[in-house]
């Protein structure tokens, strides 16, 4: 369905609405609606607002809700952004997701958890849900099972940790924000996470010179460009013809582990030989697309 600007992560309420009855109409039958509070890809948070009216809709529509909260934890600036998810408003329809690897466990210690409403209807679930894992045969290795545990009590070394992060990500969010929009391409502040989803429409005379011309092109030419992957909107719903990209912070951190800690315990970060260089190289690359659409415009 259709998002506001404001929140990748949540649908406008009355597109939600609209989609639920002519589905219904066709005869399908809708019963869940995915969100995202603090969404991936667009690193944006839902107000507090719409979320509320988008939840209203959903529950008169008897759509039960499951709130993928993987990045709550990662607000770029948690005194001036206010993050509410569902399930504090509607406890007992809301089935809460995190995938752990997100903020509290390394990339390659994958696990994800899921916290069922109470009462006799959550306890279904959860059975129902076991019995699927159980065919499935998915497993939590035993190693990254103990980490999860001892991650999701927060000690103070795993809270310090992430908040290092998040004070990171969002230094070099806000950096690879501002060359991307000095550059003449569309991207909302970066909000939450370690993205940045940018389109590049304004600049698609120019990539078209360079051969791109949907979001797939796009990505090869970035992922080339930049020498980190850059992954198109098409990998995140948005239509091939969107001249749209997801850049991950993470990648402009260093290649190496040893990078990436300096990364995260230094003072000025930004001020590091290998991020700096990343950030460069992002910006002459947007820099270059952007003398080209200027050099090609017809004088006034």
């Amino acid at each position: 369905m259709p998002t506001p600007p404001e929140s990748g992560g949540v649908p406008d309420p009355y597109a939600l609405l609209e989609t639920v009855r002519r589905v219904r109409a066709e005869g399908g039958e809708p019963r869940l609606l995915v969100l995202s509070v603090a969404d991936d890809p667009t690193a944006t948070v839902a107000p507090p607002e719409l979320l509320h009216e988008t939840v209203e809709a959903a529950v008169a529509e008897g759509l039960h809700l499951v709130s993928d909260e993987t990045w709550r934890d990662t607000l770029h600036d948690p005194h001036g952004t206010v993050l509410l998810s569902p399930a504090e408003m509607l406890p007992e329809r809301v089935t809460v997701v995190t995938d752990l690897a997100g903020a509290l466990l390394p990339p390659g210690w994958p696990a994800a958890v899921a916290r069922v409403p109470p009462g006799a209807a959550g306890e279904r679930l959860h059975a129902r849900v076991l019995d699927v894992l159980t065919a499935l045969d998915a497993r939590v290795a035993t190693p990254v099972a103990a980490a999860a545990g001892y991650a999701l009590d927060e000690p103070a070394p795993v809270a310090e940790r992430r908040e290092a992060a998040v004070r990171l990500h969002a230094r070099v969010a806000a950096a690879a924000h501002s060359a991307v929009v000095a550059a003449g391409a569309l991207a909302r502040p970066p909000q939450a996470g370690r993205h940045l989803y940018a389109d590049l429409a304004p600049l698609a005379g120019a990539l078209a010179r360079q051969g791109v011309t949907d979001a797939q092109e796009l990505e090869d030419f970035l992922t080339a460009r930049l020498g980190m992957p850059a992954p198109g909107g098409h990998r995140f719903g948005d239509g091939l013809g969107e001249l749209r990209v997801r850049l991950a912070t993470g990648s402009l951190l260093g290649g190496t582990d040893e990078e990436r800690t300096e990364s995260l315990t230094s003072p000025s970060p930004l001020e590091l030989p290998h991020v700096h260089r990343a950030l460069i190289s992002l910006r002459s690359a947007f820099d270059g697309l952007r003398d080209d659409a200027q050099r090609r415009e017809p004088p006034r």
